[in-house]
C-alpha cells in the first residue's frame, strides 16, 4: 500500500515538474532534457519545406576554395624534368604552401585551378631558361569544409564534407540518434554572416518511413544539425517519438 502510494506521488511530482513535455517550451522542470531544443529556435524554425537542394533534387556546390588543413599534391606532369618540388602540400595556419627554393605561396580562398597557375607562374619566373611543362595541382584532402551533428546523437561531432550529403547522412555518420532522441525536434541550422542563421524543421520520421524526401535537405558547409531529446516524462509515460 505504501509503495502504491509513493509511486502515485512519484508521478504527481512529475507532472507537476514536467512543464514543457515534449515539443512545447522547456519552462521549469525537476527533470530537464539533455538536449532542449530551445524556445528561441523553436520559435525561428521554418516548418514548411523550403524549395533548397535535396535528396532526388540536389545541386553542385561552388567550386571548391581551398584553405588552411587542406592537402594538395603537387607534381610535374614530366616526370622527367629537373624541376623539383614538394609533392604533398597541407595548407598552412598563414594560408602558405612551401615549395622549398621557389618559395611560399599565399593560396588561401583560391580554387584549385587558380592553385596551379600561380605555381605555373612561380616557378616558371625562377626557371626562365627551363622547359618547366605543366604543373599539376590536385586536391586531396578536404579538411576545411565541414557540418556538424549536435544533441542527441551517438556520436556527435564535425564531419568533413564532400558535397552530396543529406540531413540523413549526416545523422547517420555521427552513429544515428539515440534512444532519448526526439523525432519531432530535429533541425538543420544555416549560420549566416551575422546574426541568427536560418532554422529549418527536418521530419526524420516521414524521410525515413515514407521517403518523404521534402526536407532532406543538401547540406552546404558550416550546416549544424540539431537532434533534441525526448524529456524524461515522455520515455516514463511512453509517448511515441516517432510521430
Amino acid at each position: 500500500m505504501r509503495s502504491r502510494r509513493l509511486r502515485v506521488v512519484a508521478a504527481a511530482l512529475l507532472l507537476a515538474g514536467s512543464v514543457g513535455c515534449g515539443s512545447v517550451g522547456q519552462g521549469i522542470s525537476l527533470l530537464p532534457d539533455r538536449y532542449p531544443l530551445g524556445d528561441e529556435a523553436r520559435a525561428a524554425r521554418i516548418c514548411l519545406p523550403q524549395d533548397l537542394p535535396r535528396e532526388l533534387k540536389k545541386a553542385t556546390i561552388d567550386a571548391y576554395r581551398v584553405e588552411p588543413g587542406d592537402g594538395l599534391l603537387v607534381v610535374p606532369h614530366d616526370l622527367d624534368t629537373k624541376i623539383r618540388l614538394p609533392a604533398d602540400q597541407t595548407i598552412l595556419a598563414d594560408g602558405t604552401i612551401d615549395l622549398g627554393k621557389y618559395g611560399q605561396l599565399y593560396v588561401a580562398g583560391k580554387t584549385v585551378p587558380e592553385v596551379e597557375m600561380l605555381v605555373q607562374t612561380t616557378v616558371k619566373a625562377k626557371e626562365k631558361d627551363e622547359d618547366i611543362g605543366f604543373i599539376d595541382v590536385r586536391l586531396v584532402n578536404r579538411a576545411s569544409k565541414v557540418y556538424y551533428v549536435l544533441g542527441e546523437v551517438t556520436t556527435p561531432g564535425k564531419f568533413p564534407l564532400i558535397g552530396n550529403e543529406t540531413v540523413l547522412d549526416g545523422i547517420l555518420t555521427a552513429g544515428g540518434m539515440t534512444d532519448r532522441s526526439n523525432w519531432r525536434d530535429v533541425i538543420l541550422v544555416r549560420p549566416t554572416c551575422d546574426g541568427p542563421g536560418t532554422v529549418l524543421k527536418v521530419d526524420v520520421g516521414a524521410i525515413g518511413r515514407l521517403g518523404a524526401t521534402a526536407t532532406n535537405y543538401q547540406l552546404a558547409p558550416g550546416d549544424r544539425i540539431y537532434v533534441g531529446s525526448r524529456h524524461l516524462c515522455d520515455m516514463l509515460f511512453n509517448f511515441d517519438r516517432f510521430e
